[in-house]
């Protein structure tokens, strides 16, 4: 990890938006700080076993996450996986034994763009989008990636003390 913290830091009085997004982003930099300074073989260790958890994987899930909430959900898209071949339903975002380390961290920072892009432009948190009949708030996405990327920085943490001891935040 580096001795200066750069990630974004949330304001702790603000708007809703600015106070969501900021957050969210500072769970998105957290993780990329979980990953830094790893070699691709640390990257792809699955440091827990049996578990397929690696950092690699949490990167890629990463991005399918953000891919599929605010493209798929918010925007209505139907963009599929890079990693999932067409015609199949297993997920392979943690299948990373062969996995294209520049891939997946460019693949996950286009996303992340994306899903700032599609914020951006909402009128508001009230925005909808669907699952199937069900409707989910831009609000409720927000709220939903934080939880998303602060449990998997949770395990983040816990796989890097496990590849080379490095704690903390």
């Amino acid at each position: 990890m580096t001795t200066r913290d750069l990630r974004t830091q949330p304001p702790t009085s603000a708007d809703e938006r600015s106070t969501l997004t900021t957050m969210l982003d500072f769970q998105r930099d957290t993780l990329a700080m979980k990953c830094e300074g790893l070699t691709a073989e640390q990257l792809r260790d699955r440091a827990v076993g049996p578990s397929a958890l690696s950092l690699l994987g949490l990167v890629r899930h990463a991005a399918e996450v953000e891919r599929g909430w605010f493209r798929n959900v918010i925007n209505g898209e139907s963009s599929r996986s890079p990693w999932t071949p067409a015609g199949s339903t297993d997920r392979a975002d943690f299948d990373v034994d062969d996995a294209d380390v520049d891939e997946a961290f460019a693949v996950w920072r286009e996303e992340c763009r994306r899903a700032r892009a599609i914020v951006d432009a909402a009128d508001s948190l009230d925005v909808t989008g669907h699952i199937d009949e069900e409707a989910f708030s831009l609000r409720y996405v927000l709220v939903h990636m934080i939880e998303e990327y602060a449990r998997h920085n949770g395990h983040a943490d816990l796989l890097r003390e496990r590849i080379d001891g490095v704690t903390g935040e």
